[in-house]
């Protein structure tokens, strides 16, 4: 195969998106989220992975958390694989990592990337429905989940498990 047929071959093949985000909680288990000033709905921080660039997902998660809200912190165990199909869009591939419980220290240090953001507050688990859009709140339990049971990530279809 020559190269022109490789590149030809690599350019017909399926697309996918791929995003990462971090989940963030204070000691009482509140999760922190952000709210856009570019859509409805809250979110976590994260966001595309810049895999052109050869950027990994835990690299992505931990630079979008930097941009979004100014902690550079190194991320723990990743939660949730998910699959996500969406109108209107390819597929898209998220992965979400476990970003701990934050000090009342760092919690003071949060700085917005004002571009993107207007807020961010900590929500209990049990309200993050009314925040979170149904998808990312269906993979933000299955995150919960997993690190709660202490088991590896949860793998998603659309924010459902698999198995």
């Amino acid at each position: 195969m020559t190269t022109s047929d490789y590149a030809t071959y690599i350019a017909s093949l399926p697309r996918v998106l791929a995003g990462a985000a971090a989940l963030f909680r204070d000691r009482a288990g509140r999760v922190l989220v952000v709210e856009p000033n570019y859509r409805e709905g809250w979110a976590l921080p994260g966001g595309t992975i810049e895999s052109d660039a050869g950027e990994t997902p835990r690299q992505a998660a931990r630079r979008e958390t930097a941009e979004e809200i100014g902690l550079d912190l190194e991320l723990g165990a990743l939660l949730a694989v998910d699959w996500s199909h969406g109108p209107d869009r390819p597929p898209l591939v998220a992965y979400l990592f476990d970003g701990g419980v934050l000090t009342d220290e760092q919690f003071a240090a949060i700085r917005l990337q004002e571009t993107e953001l207007i807020s961010w507050k900590l929500v209990e688990p049990a309200e993050l429905p009314r925040y979170i859009l149904a998808g990312l709140g269906l993979r933000v339990t299955a995150a919960l989940d997993a690190l709660a049971a202490g088991r590896g990530p949860a793998e998603l279809e659309n924010g459902r498990p698999v198995r």
